[in-house]
C-alpha cells in the first residue's frame, strides 16, 4: 500500500511539474524562430527607388511587415525560387496577408527597368512591388542592407549573370529589422516565423 501511495504521489508531482512547465512555455518563454533573429531589432535603412508607378520609399510601408529581397529578373534559379516561396507565404497568410508587403529590388539596373521589375514581381504575386534605380542608388541601398553583388562575364552583353547575397530581410511595422531568412529557409518555416511576429503586432 505504501509503495502504491508513493507511486501515485510521484505521478502527481510529475503532472504538476509538466503543467507548470507548459504554462511557462506558453506565456513566458521567448519564441523560437527559424530565421536569424536580430536582437535587439535595428532600424531598417530607408531608401527611395523607382517602381513602374513612381518613386517608392520604405517609409511608405510603416504599419506593415515588409519582406525585402534583392535579386534580378534574369536570375536563372535562386531568385525565382525565393519569389515563389514569398508568394506561398503571402498566399497562405490570408486573411492577414494584407499586413505583409513583398518588395523585390534589382541589383541589375542596367537591364531591369522599373517597368520590367514591376511586371516580373507581379507575375509572382499581384501585391509584390519591384524596384530599380540608378546604379549608384542600387549600390547604396544594397550596401545599407549588407547585400553584396558582382557581375560576371562581359557586362556589355545581355547574357551576363550576377552573383548576389540571397536572403530575405523581415522588417516589422515599426520599420525595424527583425529577421533574416537565408537561402534554403522553407516557406513553411517562414510562415511559422511570421505568424509569431504577427501575434506581437
Amino acid at each position: 500500500m505504501k509503495s502504491n501511495f508513493l507511486a501515485l504521489l510521484l505521478l502527481g508531482v510529475l503532472l504538476i511539474v509538466a503543467l507548470v512547465f507548459g504554462v511557462y512555455q506558453a506565456f513566458f518563454a521567448a519564441p523560437s524562430f527559424n530565421g536569424t533573429v536580430i536582437d535587439p531589432p535595428r532600424a531598417a535603412p530607408d531608401f527611395i527607388l523607382d517602381s513602374d508607378h513612381g518613386p517608392v520609399k520604405l517609409a511608405d510601408f510603416q504599419g506593415k511587415f515588409v519582406l525585402l529581397y534583392f535579386g534580378y529578373s534574369y536570375c536563372p534559379d535562386v531568385c525565382p525560387t525565393t519569389l515563389s516561396d514569398m508568394k506561398r507565404v503571402v498566399s497562405r497568410l490570408d486573411p492577414q496577408a494584407e499586413r505583409v508587403q513583398g518588395i523585390y529590388i534589382s541589383v541589375d539596373p542596367r537591364r531591369d527597368t522599373p517597368i520590367r521589375m514591376g511586371e516580373f514581381s507581379r507575375f509572382y504575386h499581384p501585391s509584390f512591388i519591384g524596384l530599380s534605380g540608378t546604379p549608384e542608388a542600387i549600390s547604396q541601398t544594397a550596401s545599407a542592407y549588407g547585400i553584396i553583388y558582382r557581375y560576371n562575364d562581359d557586362e556589355s552583353t545581355s547574357n551576363y549573370t550576377v552573383d548576389h547575397t540571397s536572403r530575405i530581410t523581415v522588417i516589422d511595422p515599426q520599420g525595424r529589422i527583425r529577421l533574416y531568412w537565408e537561402h534554403g529557409t522553407t516557406s513553411d518555416q517562414m510562415i511559422d516565423d511570421l505568424r509569431q511576429l504577427l501575434k506581437e503586432n
